[in-house]
């Protein structure tokens, strides 16, 4: 073994170096939740912006792009719960007093839930890739074969039950921000007496605007009917196009 390796595996075997994976994993995972939430957003200016968004992220470096970058995102996402579950048990481990047991009791039901949300959210994102990427649904396939993301996306959503679990994830995705997104700035030394105030409320901000930007989406899709009469339209057209066996030129138009 090199001794780069080795140092790879002291570094994860220690509790610092467990707590820098956590925070960096997490920092790349809210600057991509960010990024993600701006461009879910154009669903709402209409269909051939998102179409022609949804079209340029799976061209991206000739498709290499939009794979490469979900491989990183799930590596990160999967170092980050298993860091945290890791931290948790060595935690618990260490507690030998009552004292010290009530001492933690708000930090232990905190990392309880972070744990809980943080493995639902890594179900979450299995689901929501087999949904919207994977397409097991034909009729979403169908839909993403003639290029039309937007009217992809209105179809999935307009499954009361795709959206309920994805607010429900989104809930307890922003529970786990509210917390996580101060913890990142302790953990890189960035957090002191002064800005605590500060970080706290950056965080709680922080989460409400991601949960209220992302199930504005399903809400507005499956409980309010946005997109409803145009996902119709759409729906018409491909199926008159194969009709006529005009498939090919309806995806070449794509």
């Amino acid at each position: 073994m090199s001794q780069s390796t080795c140092s790879l595996c002291r570094f994860w075997h220690s509790s610092i170096g467990k707590k820098i994976v956590v925070a960096l994993t997490g920092l790349f995972l809210v600057l991509f939740l960010a990024g993600h939430l701006v461009g879910n957003l154009l669903i709402f200016q209409g269909s051939t912006d998102f179409n022609e968004y949804a079209h340029f992220l799976h061209n991206m470096m000739h498709g290499w792009g939009i794979w490469g970058f979900r491989i990183m995102m799930l590596v990160a996402l999967v170092l980050h719960i298993l860091a945290t579950v890791q931290l948790v048990a060595a935690n618990r481990a260490a507690r030998t007093t009552r004292y010290q047991k009530e001492a933690t009791m708000v930090a232990s039901r905190s990392s309880r839930i972070m744990i809980w949300s943080g493995l639902t959210i890594l179900v979450f994102f299995i689901f929501h890739i087999l949904h919207y990427t994977v397409r097991v649904s034909p009729e979403l396939k169908e839909l993403a074969d003639f290029g039309q993301s937007w009217a992809m996306t209105v179809k999935g959503f307009q499954n009361p039950l795709v959206s309920i679990f994805y607010i429900i994830a989104m809930g307890l995705l922003c529970s786990h921000l509210s917390h996580g997104v101060g913890s990142i700035f302790q953990t890189l030394g960035l957090r002191t007496r002064k800005t605590a105030g500060a970080i706290n409320c950056l965080s709680k901000a922080y989460a409400v605007i991601i949960f209220v930007g992302f199930i504005s989406i399903p809400i507005s899709i499956c409980f309010f009917g946005y997109g409803k009469d145009e996902l119709k339209q759409t729906e018409s057209a491909i199926k008159a196009a194969k009709s006529m066996g005009l498939e090919g030129i309806l995806r070449d138009e794509h």
